[in-house]
């Protein structure tokens, strides 16, 4: 397809850590340059139920790690302006390595450029354009757009080391276009989309939304729901299952990368879509509003999300972005990306769909 410190010789540090609403802080005390990091560190570890401290070898890997996490961590909030602004700071991924988080949780692009330009010109059915923009700006676009009031949007998921964040990211949308459709909500199966959906996609290893819909379009697959064909956490032998279920008549992958007000268009009048994203420092994301240190390049996309709406009414507008890591990350599971600028490469591939 489709987380530093340099301080004064007295000061004091907090860090803030999360898990699901609870909130923590740890003051530690800087003398000359040497900190206590494995006072801090077994605070870290008591805290987040971690059961490594038996095997020393991995002790102290992780413990290097962390220290390597509270350098990036005050880098990352060195830009905070205000109480909105985001917020980085221990979570249960601060004991790993970039590396070994981008393993865990993020994914390669495996799509060739070739396919992937081609998968992104190709459209099937409505397309939502410039001159459907221009129609609606006769109507003035919502300050607030929030499809979970809407009760079109599921529960936050929880892939786990499974990275079928793609697969994630469209069979959620697939669902909220349905339940718009139909009024009434339906959890689709991703476990048959990580099966069954090849060409280009390599189930819990890595795929693309656009991908995918290109493959349910094609093959005309109905997909089943979650509970005739649960997640399994890996990928299976794709299972034979009755040709009964939700079927997407069309999709769009569009860019938007300099008109993000278009994608404002489609949130408030079509409804949510899944994007592409770059999720390198959401290792240590606690809540707020995503506005720097998240690159746009698309060489750096390397997850997928689905967004749910938007919010114009302060200082800083944002998208409001379901993830896939399960509610114990962010704000229960939801992060907030501002609009404009291509944060985190939000506008860089943003997929619609349309259901029968």
């Amino acid at each position: 397809m489709s987380v530093c410190l340099k301080m004064g010789k007295t000061n004091w540090f907090v860090i803030i850590g999360v898990i699901g609403l609870t909130f923590f802080s740890i003051s530690v005390r800087r003398g000359g340059d040497d900190l206590n990091h494995e006072q801090l560190f077994n605070e870290y570890i008591t805290k987040f139920n971690k059961t490594y401290t038996s095997n020393k070898t991995e002790y102290y890997i992780r413990m290097e790690n962390f220290k390597q996490s509270l350098r990036l961590i005050e880098e990352l909030n060195k830009n905070r302006t205000s109480n909105s602004s985001a917020l980085y700071g221990l979570t249960v991924y601060a004991d790993m390595s970039q590396d070994e988080f981008k393993e865990m949780k993020l994914q390669t692009n495996r799509t060739s450029p070739k396919t992937k330009e081609n998968l992104k010109n190709q459209r099937h059915g409505y397309k939502f354009s410039r001159n459907d923009v221009r129609y609606k700006r006769g109507s003035k676009l919502p300050a607030v757009i929030d499809w979970r009031k809407k009760n079109v949007v599921g529960s936050v998921h929880n892939q786990k080391t499974c990275g079928a964040c793609w697969a994630f990211s469209a069979i959620e949308t697939v669902e909220s276009m349905y339940s718009l459709k139909n009024r009434t909500f339906v959890s689709l199966s991703v476990q048959e989309a990580i099966d069954c959906a090849k060409d280009g996609n390599y189930g819990c290893e890595g795929g693309d939304a656009c991908s995918l819909l290109f493959w349910l379009v094609t093959t005309r697959t109905k997909l089943t729901t979650e509970k005739a064909y649960p997640f399994a956490y890996h990928t299976q032998e794709c299972k034979q299952i009755p040709k009964v279920g939700v079927e997407v008549e069309s999709y769009t992958c569009d860019e938007f990368i300099g008109s993000e007000d278009l994608l404002l268009q489609k949130l408030a009048y079509h409804g949510p879509v899944a994007a592409a994203v770059n999720a390198l420092n959401w290792q240590y994301y606690l809540g707020g509003i995503i506005q720097f240190h998240c690159s746009g390049a698309p060489k750096d996309m390397n997850h997928a999300v689905q967004i749910v709406g938007y919010d114009r009414t302060g200082p800083v507008p944002y998208y409001i972005i379901r993830n896939s890591w399960g509610t114990e990350f962010g704000d229960d599971g939801y992060l907030y990306i501002a609009v404009g600028g291509n944060v985190c490469g939000i506008a860089n591939t943003v997929t619609s769909v349309d259901v029968l």
